[in-house]
């Protein structure tokens, strides 16, 4: 058959091609083939495989506990084999020999049925696939190789791949590294252009290697990338993927739906869908299409941790048309709006603004905004979530002397002649020079490492009161990334050390403790201290901080107060920003939420609140922190409205204004914002 003729339904020529032809041949090759089957001792169906394969190699295994604090135990590729050919997805459409792919051999064979479709009609069936699975919409999370295998299973058996292989994007999603990675995963696969299939020698599966350090993530995801878009076998099934309707479906997050069973696999997987059921011969359907595209990069992705999926159905490919008449669909083109698996809405013909119209209310149903978008809150909103940074810059000689003082004071300090080499001729030269000269030169590798294995030593073996002057210039380090990046571990090993003995820890180490954990938490290293994935570490700093934010002292309650801040303010901008439907770069994400761990830190600043009675600073600060923990929270209504009514948090605020409070709050800005806080948040 030649290719112009491939690219329609047999019986049907390119004028009097329909939707519904393809449904009627579909329908009437499956039953007549069932019913030979039912009176004919011939078995005339053909067994379906899944191919399971891991793409990489089994380095996600052995590293998924150490990167994302869960074990994943593969980044699954799949192809689906019949009729004695395994095809897949991967630059386009590809065929081979069953297990001579570029992957190799498969990690696991399912079994997935029998179908009672000729391979004629499945060719046909991939023929039109092609257009859709183009090797430029291409995406690792979104549009994968499990997408096609998914859509192909359901046309030849009417059944689904399993769960734990279609559900694998969203649970590495729900990780931190996951939701951080998601942008340079978006990167890599935003802008593939279209490829032209060539032959080329099959490549060996890659075997892994043992390393002295783990890859970085980007370079196993580079490695994963490869593997699923490698080469393409050197065999006779090979077919060169089309690239005419290349961009069709765009690079968005648009899934494409040719039968019911992976339709209704949608459903079961997304909260709210947005059908378009489209047709290829529809002028008014390519009229429409670039609007609910935009819809779909836009409301799909702000969308993306609440499981909205914009799907197309083309009534001409596929089972489509079987999609169309179980939901009344006779027409072109016809929108379809589902929540909860239901459809709740029908929109049909060309009409962009009742389009985006009907896509914001699915979206309000589904996901109803919170009850504080809608307050108004001058205050609140005028507080900048800047987070606070201790810079003041001490005198370096006298610390650096003090500093060697106390190396010399540990015997059992190894090699403490380096320690004080690395000191005086890598640190502090660097300390002067950046804070005290104000060079903006890039931190040598020499210094970085100095810093590491200095600090490293020096957490392990000082005494707690011998610290802070280390504590002191580490504050000022850590806000070069590269410093801070190397110092990290330590740093939550002395948060964990401290944790145990706040109560007799000297004031000055506790003092320099707080303001150093505070500029750390000013810099890209947030999420590794405060995400629930870093448990040791959000548990040493929330354990530090409670009990600081009590402490007798007025100093080391401020700083902690300080630190109390940067905290709700990086869960203030994370909300703020899911909210208005951005991508959440700095602040917390949705799936980092943790009522526990909110409830805990609200209920320390309640308490401190209800307790200071010196410093206005202090006041300041716990309002604003308790405004951020607050304000847009998931938890508000279930859990803080009745923490917030219990610990009488509305009085203990309206306290700081009256006159004959202990502690009167002076200044305007701060009056207004406990007032604003008292009433508008703690309530009830």
């Amino acid at each position: 058959m030649t290719k112009e003729g491939r690219r329609h339904w047999p019986g049907c020529s390119r004028r009097t091609r329909h939707p519904t032809y393809a449904f009627m041949y579909c329908t009437a090759a499956y039953i007549f083939r069932s019913s030979l089957q039912q009176h004919s001792t011939i078995d005339m169906s053909s067994p379906v495989k899944l191919y399971v394969y891991d793409l990489s190699n089994g380095m996600v295994r052995a590293m998924s506990t150490q990167l994302i604090g869960r074990q994943i135990d593969g980044i699954w590729h799949t192809s689906v084999v019949v009729f004695n050919k395994e095809i897949f997805y991967g630059r386009g459409i590809e065929m081979t020999t069953p297990g001579q792919s570029h992957h190799g051999q498969p990690l696991q064979v399912i079994d997935m049925g029998e179908t009672a479709l000729d391979e004629q009609i499945f060719e046909e069936y991939l023929v039109e696939m092609r257009d859709h699975y183009t090797a430029d919409k291409y995406h690792l999370l979104d549009f994968n190789c499990n997408s096609f295998t998914n859509d192909c299973i359901g046309f030849l058996t009417g059944g689904s791949i399993p769960s734990w292989i279609k559900d694998l994007p969203a649970d590495f999603l729900s990780t931190p590294l996951g939701a951080a990675l998601r942008p340079t995963i978006d990167a890599m696969f935003g802008q593939r252009s279209t490829t032209t299939t060539t032959t080329t020698p099959p490549v060996q599966p890659q075997q892994p290697t043992t390393t002295t350090a783990p890859p970085s993530s980007s370079s196993l995801l580079q490695a994963i990338s490869n593997r699923a878009t490698g080469p393409p076998p050197d065999s006779g099934y090979s077919t060169p993927s089309t690239s005419a309707a290349a961009g069709a479906l765009g690079n968005g997050p648009i899934h494409p739906s040719t039968n019911p069973a992976s339709f209704h696999s949608l459903l079961g997987s997304h909260r709210a869908i947005v059908a378009m059921f489209t047709s290829a011969t529809c002028p008014p359907c390519r009229m429409i299409e670039p609007v609910f595209e935009e819809l779909a990069r836009s409301k799909g992705q702000s969308q993306s941790q609440q499981q909205v999926a914009f799907v197309k159905v083309d009534l001409g490919v596929g089972m489509g048309s079987m999609v169309a008449r179980e939901y009344g669909v006779s027409a072109t083109p016809t929108f379809g709006f589902f929540l909860d698996g239901k459809k709740i809405h029908e929109l049909k013909g060309v009409n962009a603004p009742e389009l985006r119209t009907q896509v914001d209310l699915l979206l309000y149903q589904a996901f109803p905004p919170h009850p504080h978008v809608s307050l108004d809150l001058p205050s609140i909103s005028a507080v900048s979530t800047e987070p606070i940074l201790f810079t003041q810059v001490p005198t370096f000689d006298t610390v650096h002397d003090k500093l060697v003082s106390f190396v010399d004071g540990v015997p059992s300090l190894a090699n403490p002649g380096k320690i004080k080499e690395d000191l005086a001729q890598e640190i502090f030269p660097w300390l002067k020079q950046r804070y005290v000269e104000k060079s903006k030169a890039p931190t040598s590798p020499a210094v970085v490492a100095a810093f590491g294995r200095t600090i490293t030593a020096l957490v392990a073996n000082l005494p707690a009161a011998s610290m802070f002057p280390l504590f002191d210039v580490w504050r000022l380090a850590i806000l070069e990334p590269t410093i801070a990046q190397v110092t990290l571990t330590p740093l939550v090993k002395a948060l964990t050390a401290n944790s145990e003995s706040v109560s007799t820890s000297p004031r000055a180490t506790l003092l320099t403790l707080l303001r150093l954990t505070t500029n750390v938490l000013g810099t890209s290293l947030t999420r590794s201290l405060l995400s629930p994935g870093a448990q040791e570490a959000r548990a040493a700093l929330t354990s530090v901080l409670v009990q600081t934010l009590l402490h007798q002292d007025r100093l080391v309650r401020v700083a902690a107060a300080s630190l109390a801040f940067n905290v709700g303010a990086w869960v203030q901008k994370g909300r703020v920003a899911r909210i208005k439907g951005q991508e959440v770069v700095d602040g917390i994400r949705a799936d980092e939420e943790d009522g526990e761990w909110e409830v805990e830190l609200v209920s320390a600043v309640a308490e401190a609140l209800a307790g200071e009675e010196e410093s206005e600073d202090a006041v300041h600060r716990l309002t604003a922190t308790l405004a951020f923990l607050i304000r847009l929270s998931p938890f508000y209504e279930d859990q803080l409205v009745p923490l917030l009514s219990v610990l009488q948090v509305g009085e203990t605020l309206k306290g700081k204004l009256a006159e004959d409070g202990k502690l009167k709050v002076w200044k305007n800005e701060v009056r207004a914002l406990v007032g604003e806080v008292a009433d508008r948040l703690c309530s009830a």
